[in-house]
């Protein structure tokens, strides 16, 4: 098989939600002509999500079963996935069954004349928590980033693969992904997705992981965006005349 599209999803302590997602992906993405490979990334859970994901790994070869020795976080298991992937396209959505799959043909097709299309939820399904942090998050971006996307926290996504050269690989970079890509030259749009309630599990965030942590990302990426490489136009030079370059 090689797959044109690769989807990632991480789990952790998600396992009733495993095989309910892979039948709605799959059914999403069934009119799509192109190959698909469905990765699904256990984040060290401590239920039976390992065992949901090769019971379903077992049953579709187009399922990729990865399994974390210990909980890393969500970063971490979808850049194992990024890397483990083998498509020029990329999409990712989270493993609570909250984002819609039937979302996804809508962000491929916007794909068509930019590099990274998210998702904003819409009516979100979260509690006065949640809401509330990435309410805060959003002003806090905008004023220390100066980048203003409406939810940078939503993980479903679809991209290039060529976007990966402009994200650094660390611990809460996905609530960075669209203001990295766009400081690195990448188009990037936002379209509205919907939210669904969660039916099972529990969320894995807290107050502090949300916003305590985010406070210090935000001064790690500041810093970055600052030093960041943009795609420079490049040209050979085939004559005898050297280029300067001003440092």
């Amino acid at each position: 098989m090689n797959p044109e599209i690769s989807v990632v999803v991480p789990f952790h302590n998600e396992g009733p939600n495993v095989a309910p997602l892979a039948r709605e992906i799959f059914s999403a993405l069934q009119s799509d002509p192109r190959g698909i490979e469905l990765i699904l990334v256990d984040d060290g859970s401590a239920d039976d999500t390992w065992e949901r994901i090769l019971e379903v790994s077992r049953a579709d070869p187009r399922v990729r079963a990865i399994r974390h020795a210990r909980c890393s976080g969500q970063s971490a298991a979808l850049w194992t996935g990024f890397k483990t992937s083998r498509g020029g396209v990329i999409l990712t959505l989270d493993g609570d069954l909250q984002n819609d799959p039937s979302d996804l043909p809508r962000l491929l097709a916007e794909l068509a004349d930019c590099d990274l299309v998210c998702g904003a939820r819409v009516k979100r399904m979260d509690n006065p928590l949640r809401r509330f942090s990435s309410s805060v998050a959003r002003v806090a971006r905008k004023l220390v980033l100066n980048a203003d996307f409406q939810d940078t926290g939503c993980n479903l996504r679809a991209f290039k693969r060529s976007v990966l050269e402009t994200i650094p690989a660390f611990n809460g970079f996905h609530r960075f992904m669209p203001i990295l890509a766009q400081g690195g030259g990448a188009a990037v749009r936002e379209i509205p997705v919907s939210h669904r309630p969660r039916t099972a599990g529990r969320s894995n965030y807290g107050m502090w992981n949300r916003l305590g942590r985010g406070a210090c990302d935000l001064v790690m990426v500041r810093w970055y965006l600052k030093r960041q490489l943009g795609r420079v136009p490049a040209s050979e030079n085939t004559g005898s005349k050297t280029p300067s370059c001003d440092l």
